[in-house]
């Protein structure tokens, strides 16, 4: 698994992602180790994947964004742990509610693309019609190891053994950011 961002303005989390090529503008953060809210992100992360139930989600604020997309990520926050729904099943929800005949799917993929809490706002527990493994900003590899760890959770298969972050704290001008160097080991 990759490394965990978290950024944060100072009193909300306003970004939880997977580290890739586009943050490539890493070396302009500082050390910072002070916000409460990483911290409560950190023990919500530490739950999450040792598989206990997530009672207090930390504060975030979500950006401005349209009423369809907010939609999306309302829908996939229902979505319970160790389950998965369809992006077509997501499209039908919402088009139910407009009175419309058919929602694109592909619209509901290209709103949970902007999600920026990921995890906490679940679009990896969104999958193909044929419930096959596609698109996912966090990457691919990342959604595999997520719904893995859910299943295997909720299944009481495999314990997760081992897991632990490397933490790094780290301050930009304009917003606060957490680096997560995540390692998680099964037996």
């Amino acid at each position: 698994m990759e490394d965990i961002i978290l950024e944060s303005d100072g009193e909300n989390l306003i970004g939880l992602y997977f580290f890739n090529d586009s943050h490539k503008n890493i070396d302009k953060f500082e050390e910072n180790s002070t916000l409460p809210i990483f911290e409560q992100t950190k023990n919500w992360l530490d739950d999450y994947f040792c598989g206990k139930e997530q009672t207090k989600v930390p504060k975030y604020k979500l950006p401005d964004a349209s009423e369809f997309r907010r939609r999306v990520w309302e829908i996939i926050q229902k979505i319970p742990y160790g389950k998965t729904i369809t992006y077509g099943e997501i499209a039908n929800i919402i088009a139910k509610e407009r009175g419309i005949e058919k929602m694109s799917a592909q619209a509901v993929g290209n709103a949970l693309n902007q999600n920026p809490i990921c995890i906490i706002i679940p679009c990896h527990r969104v999958i193909g019609k044929s419930g096959n493994l596609v698109g996912y900003g966090g990457g691919m590899n990342n959604k595999k190891i997520l719904l893995e760890l859910e299943h295997k959770k909720t299944r009481k298969w495999n314990s997760f053994s081992s897991y632990f972050f490397l933490l790094s704290l780290f301050l930009n001008q304009n917003s606060k950011v957490v680096f997560f160097n995540c390692v998680c080991c099964w037996t």
